[in-house]
């Protein structure tokens, strides 16, 4: 597909969603289109995978299949290889189709059905491997909500529009070498997060911030045997390890329950297998779900200064996570327990990138402490980068990421890269381009002082600077003045003081012509 076609094909999945704009607010028509978007893949698969099985048979075609032992053998195989089923009836085309069935003078309501279809996809899996990552997936699609229509039937129409238009597209789910599918489902996502304000920080990072991450922790690998993001949103990070290696397992946790559904489904669709991944609900911080895991990788966009339990749960000063640092993050901001979390759980062999405000690089009291224990006791912080203000959703505050080892190449020094100042406007926000994205990774990757943009501090410089992280003490991005000629000055005053005596002179001159006073 070329890249007018996917233009075009992104273009055309927006304007379908936007058949439901200004019945609802972004974030809510959101888990409406996604969601059916997600049933026609879902449906696609398993007509595909069926018809592979049904080759050698005498009906090809699964819509056309009824023999009951032959749709048995074709379920078992399906809950193996897919992780669920969708008989022959319940396909996302034959709904479409009974959606417009008014035409032929038939009964075309279809939110029983659907309603019905999406609890069947989720009960095929009970008691299998996929369960819990099928389990409640659909529960954020109210057809009955009356933000879809007042009347049953205004409601069934809309939702028939909608589906009759996600059929007529061929998302070319057939070509094994595209993903065409995948990326426009990040794009929607990302439309969808320009729409949500301050929502949209729950769920999504920008993608050219996502590239710089991903290409940060898998620098030097060509393989990853896990990946983990403690706040995973919709899994959007994870997926972009993954498009630079191999990725065995991912693994992540998510507090929201509508944004843990809509991750589990951008696992799915973009053909990551059922028992490749593991995303859980729940508190990171209160309830980690992997504790036991260690990780070659780990990625996150934590929510900036979230407020945490802290000092008033006793158990965080014997948490192994916490415990070591002498301090805890103060319960204002969680920054540095996120930080503290994603370092317990990171392998020795592991890199983690994450992004954070830029108040952590130089906030004191508890946040100083645990800084100094970081660098000065384990020595695990290998860079921070500076990133320009307003490139996320919902905030304009600058930020920054850490990079931090456990088994660094180069333990007595840590990069200092400013790359606050490149970036390019984009309606209301700031983005990366490509260029950008490339000179901050290839700045990681070369580790050495770049007038105005990076500078390799040795440990003792930053002690020296008790262990403040704030990059212009390091990175100094002051333009000197042009110098100034005094004498050159001079005599061009002179030369304009000249000029404004001829020129008064030439007034005076014109005044006397013309029988008045001269203004002077």
């Amino acid at each position: 597909m070329s890249e007018e076609q996917k233009r075009l094909l992104e273009q055309q999945l927006w304007n379908i969603a936007n058949t439901l704009r200004g019945k609802m607010d972004a974030d809510e028509f959101r888990d409406y289109i996604l969601g059916f978007i997600f049933f026609k893949y879902l449906s696609e698969k398993q007509y595909m995978y069926a018809n592979e099985l049904l080759e050698s048979e005498d009906v090809t075609d699964y819509r056309l299949l009824t023999d009951k032992e032959a749709l048995e053998a074709i379920k078992d195989e399906s809950l193996e290889k897919l992780g669920y089923y969708l008989p022959p009836c319940d396909l996302f085309s034959s709904l479409a189709q009974k959606g417009q069935a008014e035409k032929d003078g038939k009964s075309n309501f279809i939110i029983e059905d659907l309603q019905r279809i999406l609890n069947e996809i989720e009960q095929s899996t009970m008691g299998t491997d996929s369960e819990d990552d099928f389990n409640k997936l659909f529960e954020d699609l109210d057809l009955n909500s009356t933000k879809l229509g007042r009347s049953a039937e205004a409601r069934n129409e809309i939702i028939a529009k909608v589906l009759t238009h996600l059929d007529a597209i061929d998302f070319e789910l057939s070509n094994s070498k595209s993903d065409v599918l995948g990326d426009a489902y990040e794009y929607l996502i990302g439309k969808f997060a320009s729409g949500a304000g301050k929502k949209a920080g729950e769920f999504y990072t920008p993608q050219p911030v996502s590239k710089v991450l991903s290409k940060l922790v898998t620098t030097g690998k060509k393989r990853l045997r896990s990946v983990y993001d403690p706040t995973c949103g919709s899994g959007s990070l994870l997926l972009r390890v993954g498009k630079e290696v191999e990725v065995s397992e991912y693994y992540g946790q998510e507090l929201n329950r509508t944004t843990y559904n809509l991750a589990r489904m951008n696992m799915i669709l973009h053909g990551v297998h059922y028992s490749k991944f593991n995303i859980e609900q729940e508190d990171t911080l209160v309830d980690p779900r992997h504790l036991e895991k260690r990780f070659e990788a780990i990625v996150a966009n934590p929510p900036f200064s979230a407020q945490w339990k802290g000092k008033d749960n006793p158990l965080n000063n014997t948490d192994d996570r916490f415990s070591q640092y002498g301090k805890l993050a103060p319960s204002s901001k969680a920054d540095f327990a996120f930080v503290q979390h994603m370092i317990y759980q990171l392998a020795d062999n592991g890199t983690m990138a994450c992004i954070l405000p830029h108040g952590v690089l130089f906030r004191g009291a508890s946040e100083g402490t645990i800084r100094q224990y970081l660098i000065g006791n384990l020595n695990y912080l290998d860079a921070v980068i500076g990133l320009p203000a307003n490139i996320f959703y919902g905030t304009s505050i600058p930020t920054c990421i850490l990079v931090l080892k456990k088994c660094r190449i180069s333990p007595d020094d840590i990069l200092f890269i400013d790359a606050s100042a490149d970036f390019v406007k984009e309606g209301n926000q700031n983005t990366l381009t490509d260029e950008h994205v490339d000179k901050i990774v290839d700045a990681y990757r070369q580790r050495v002082n770049i007038d105005r943009y990076s500078y390799v501090a040795p440990l003792s410089e930053v002690a020296e600077n008790d262990y403040n992280l704030n990059i212009p003490r390091y990175v100094d991005t002051f333009e000197k003045e042009a110098s100034i000629d005094l004498a050159e000055v001079s005599r061009r005053l002179k030369e304009i003081d000249i000029q404004l005596g001829e020129t008064d002179k030439c007034i005076a001159d014109f005044c006397r012509q013309l029988g008045i006073n001269t203004p002077f």
